[in-house]
């Protein structure tokens, strides 16, 4: 597999991506196919909005379950000794301090398909993870925003 092609996760990313495709081939796929069989009782299918809604999922679902499918191929699962320490990479535990409001926090450095800003999951292709990348404790991360630039000092990095 061509290095342009693999998808770098983590193990725990991994396992959330195969969790959820399990879940939409064994749990969603069953509650989508009864919603359409149920939803034929309403009369026919030219005027069913229940059954247009139900086939609508449907396509959503199988669309999730492919995408997820091809992740799963590409992917290229990130060992503990895979994880840089001494530099930020991807795998990599950051704390990072602010360096305009002297607050400090943790983040992760993920690919992008295990990305979630909500749960501090940064992606190395994001302004800021990729202003983090290969940066060393002590080293600052500078961001251009539209407001000007933010400044992120590398605190501790840990795998």
């Amino acid at each position: 597999m061509s290095a342009e092609h693999r998808i770098l996760l983590t193990r725990a990313g991994y396992d959330r991506i195969y969790d959820e495709l399990e879940r939409l081939r064994s749990v969603q796929r069953r509650e989508v196919a009864a919603r359409i069989r149920d939803s034929k009782q309403f009369g026919e299918f030219a005027e069913n909005a229940e059954y247009e809604d139900a086939k609508t999922e449907q396509a959503f679902v199988e669309g999730k379950i492919l995408d997820l499918k091809r992740i799963i191929q590409l992917s290229e699962i990130l060992e503990p000794g895979d994880i840089p320490s001494d530099y930020v990479g991807i795998g990599s535990h950051v704390t990072v301090k602010d360096m305009d409001e002297d607050e400090e926090w943790e983040i992760m450095i993920v690919g992008s398909v295990e990305s979630d800003p909500d749960e501090n999951r940064i992606s190395n292709e994001s302004p800021i993870g990729e202003a983090l990348m290969d940066k060393r404790v002590g080293e600052i991360a500078k961001i251009r925003i539209p407001d000007g630039v933010i400044r992120y000092r590398v605190e501790k990095i840990s795998a």
